[in-house]
């Protein structure tokens, strides 16, 4: 008689839902970062979840950084985090490098990964250029930092654009692996994307194919989040466009990545979606149409803009949170590493 038991599932991770994510800091934010990441955060963490959210300054090294415009850009961006409506009191905002942990992770992921999963990393690719040589190996193994990002924590969730799709791939391989070699099923979980909303992609307003970006050259290129009232409108005035209206369904927009790019920043702002968006603007020109938008992209982020200014003004406040979130990080990383080492064969002592 044939035994019709079926094979042993592999054990699946069994602990506490966690979300994390965190932004380089390099650069001003800017309403890509608002619209894409910390909107969301800030939706996420008002329902309840439990949000891990750092400031990236390990990753930020992986090119050249001025070390005080470093430490100015970690404070930024912190500032972000809080002028948003981000609460220390119940999500965890942190630096990277304040949890050694990550490092120690790192390098063990490091050990993890197979090389020809990084030789299929586009970003490093796009990154590198045609001189990849030139390239440091923090910025080729940017990977597995990012995934001792995410296991480190046991995050299950992760907010991540398209284009960090890739990495979180490999997260989920390293995971895997690690599990496998050593026997521990089910230790690190398989960590899930979100992706979602109108607005998770925010395109230059200069070049509707270019993602909204802090490098670019051009200031009009991006609404930073702390540019006033003027300067918003100014550059949205000046948005690079088509000279037809506004279709009434999304299939008209095909073709048309500037055109597409301000409906989705219109939607996302004001909650709603694009069918909506041209369902009130079908057959209306971007003269009706921007007034609109700087209208309420002003609104939008006049708070945002204020907290931020107020903080910035006031450092103290930011390192004492990023300080207790620190704390509240290394509570929960220092035990996953310890184990971990365990679990590796490292000498306990």
């Amino acid at each position: 008689m044939t035994d019709q038991t079926p094979a042993p599932q592999t054990p699946v991770y069994e602990g506490p839902r966690r979300i994390l994510s965190g932004i380089q800091a390099s650069g001003a934010l800017h309403l890509g970062n608002y619209l894409g990441a910390l909107k969301r955060f800030v939706e996420m963490q008002d329902a309840g979840d439990p949000c891990y959210l750092f400031v990236a300054d390990m990753h930020a090294i992986t090119v050249w950084q001025d070390p005080d415009k470093l430490t100015a850009q970690t404070r930024e961006i912190a500032a972000a985090y809080l002028a948003s409506g981000l609460d220390p009191a119940q999500s965890v905002i942190f630096p990277q490098s304040a949890v050694p942990a990550h490092a120690e992770l790192a390098w063990i992921f490091n050990c993890v990964a197979r090389l020809g999963w990084m030789d299929r990393m586009t970003q490093f690719k796009e990154k590198s250029g045609k001189h990849k040589e030139r390239a440091s190996v923090g910025l080729y193994t940017y990977p597995a930092l990012m995934a001792a990002d995410i296991l480190l924590y046991k995050a299950t969730e992760v907010p991540v654009g398209e284009d960090q799709k890739q990495h979180l791939e490999l997260t989920r391989d390293i995971a895997a692996k690690f599990n496998n070699d050593y026997g521990v099923p089910g230790f690190f979980p398989q960590p899930e994307p979100l992706i979602q909303g109108p607005a998770t992609r925010v395109m230059s307003l200069r070049d509707g194919a270019a993602k909204m970006s802090k490098s670019d050259p051009s200031d009009l290129s991006r609404i930073n989040l702390t540019d006033d009232a003027d300067a918003i409108a100014n550059k949205i005035r000046k948005a690079k466009t088509d000279m037809e209206p506004l279709p009434e369904t999304l299939e008209g927009l095909d073709g048309r990545a500037e055109a597409k790019n301000l409906v989705a920043i219109y939607a996302a702002l004001a909650d709603t979606t694009r069918e909506a968006v041209l369902a009130e603007f079908a057959g209306q020109g971007f003269g009706a149409f921007k007034p609109r938008l700087a209208e309420l992209a002003v609104s939008s982020m006049a708070n945002v803009t204020a907290e931020m200014r107020r903080l910035m003004n006031d450092p103290a406040e930011i390192d004492r949170a990023l300080s207790a979130g620190a704390e509240k990080a290394r509570e929960i990383a220092e035990p996953t590493i310890a184990e971990v080492k365990k679990i590796v064969g490292f000498w306990q002592g």
